[in-house]
């Protein structure tokens, strides 16, 4: 069971873990050993409440596809255990970060004074820059 809050759980039998060879340098063990992990989660075929399906849905995050299958490829370390592990957590941080609502934005305007504040220091830095012309020796 991966455990995304206090109510909202995901067995494991919804989880795809395939183990897979790791890409790029590491020597003669890399073509040997599966030691990457390729997880596959569909967000439509989940018991996830609609709120978290909708979220990740909606999200534009690239490790969602069109279909609504999230596919998270671990493989920073050397065993297949700790690549499980970090791809798991990588899973329930991605559903978890769906949960956080963010507040509202207020439109704001300037104050009187910082305007003012704001079109002195652009005078003063154009006449600092007017004095930086060439100078005459006529």
């Amino acid at each position: 069971m991966l455990q995304i809050s206090n109510q909202v759980s995901i067995p494991d039998s919804e989880i795809e873990v395939h183990a897979i060879r790791a890409q790029g340098a590491g020597g003669q063990n890399v073509n040997k050993v599966s030691s990457a992990v390729h997880l596959r989660f569909d967000i439509n075929a989940s018991s996830l409440p609609e709120f978290y399906k909708e979220k990740l849905l909606a999200l534009n995050d690239q490790r969602i596809s069109k279909e609504g299958v999230i596919i998270i490829k671990a493989q920073q370390y050397r065993t297949q255990e700790k690549n499980k592990e970090d791809a798991l957590s990588r899973l329930q941080a991605l559903i978890q970060s769906v949960a956080v609502t963010h507040k509202k934005r207020k439109a704001t305007k300037p104050t009187k004074g910082s305007k003012l504040r704001r079109l002195d220091s652009k005078t003063k830095q154009g006449r600092l820059k007017a004095l930086r012309g060439n100078i005459n020796f006529n």
